[in-house]
C-alpha cells in the first residue's frame, strides 16, 4: 500500500471510490453522504490546497482522506476548543473492495504524521452516528469520544466527535 498526496488526475478514481462507498453507507442506514456530496469539486479543492491523500493498493486508488485544519464550529458544543489548531480528517472513504486491509487506519496514521510534521498536537474527526465501522476504528487509533453534535449544513443528521491529543502520549 502507498499513501500519497492526491493529484487532479486521481479525481476520476476517487469518484469511483465514492460511487462504491455511498450505496454501501446508505444500505447500512448511514445517510451522511449522497449523490451530491462529496463531489469532484470538493476533492479538486482539497487537491488545490494540498490537503488530500489517497491510498493505493495494487496500483489502484482504494481510499481517500482530506487531512485539514478545518473544524466545524459545532465541535465547541462538546467542549472542544475550536480556536486551537487541530488536524481534522474529512471525507475519509475506503472502497468496499478493499475493506479489511488497513487502508482507513493507514490514512489516519498519515493524518497523525502530518500533525507531527506541522507541530500540531491535536487531531479531530467526526462521523455519522450510524457509521459503525469508524466508531470501532477511531478508539483503536487512540481517539477519545468527545460527544454528539448536529451540523448546520447536514440537517437531521447526528455526528460523533473524536479527539486525539499527541501531547498526552
Amino acid at each position: 500500500m502507498i499513501i500519497r498526496r492526491a493529484t487532479l488526475s486521481d479525481v476520476p478514481s476517487i469518484m469511483l471510490v465514492i460511487a462504491d462507498v455511498v450505496p454501501a453507507m446508505r444500505e447500512s442506514g448511514n445517510y451522511q453522504w449522497d449523490h451530491t456530496y462529496p463531489n469532484a469539486a470538493a476533492f479538486e479543492e482539497d487537491i488545490r490546497v494540498n490537503q488530500l491523500w489517497v491510498a493505493e493498493f495494487d496500483g489502484e486508488v482504494a481510499g481517500v482522506a482530506a487531512i485539514t485544519t478545518e473544524q466545524y464550529p459545532e465541535y465547541a458544543s462538546v467542549g472542544l476548543d475550536v480556536s486551537e489548531t487541530a488536524i481534522v480528517v474529512h471525507r475519509l472513504a475506503v472502497s468496499t473492495r478493499f475493506r479489511g486491509k488497513g487502508i482507513a487506519a493507514a490514512l489516519m496514521q498519515e493524518a497523525e504524521a502530518e500533525a507531527f510534521r506541522r507541530g500540531i498536537k491535536t487531531l479531530r474527526i467526526d462521523t455519522n452516528t450510524a457509521n459503525q465501522a469508524t466508531q470501532k476504528l477511531f478508539p483503536k487509533m487512540g481517539y477519545e469520544f468527545a460527544g454528539e453534535i448536529g451540523l448546520g449544513f447536514r440537517p437531521g443528521l447526528r455526528f460523533y466527535c473524536y479527539e486525539k491529543r499527541l501531547d498526552k502520549e
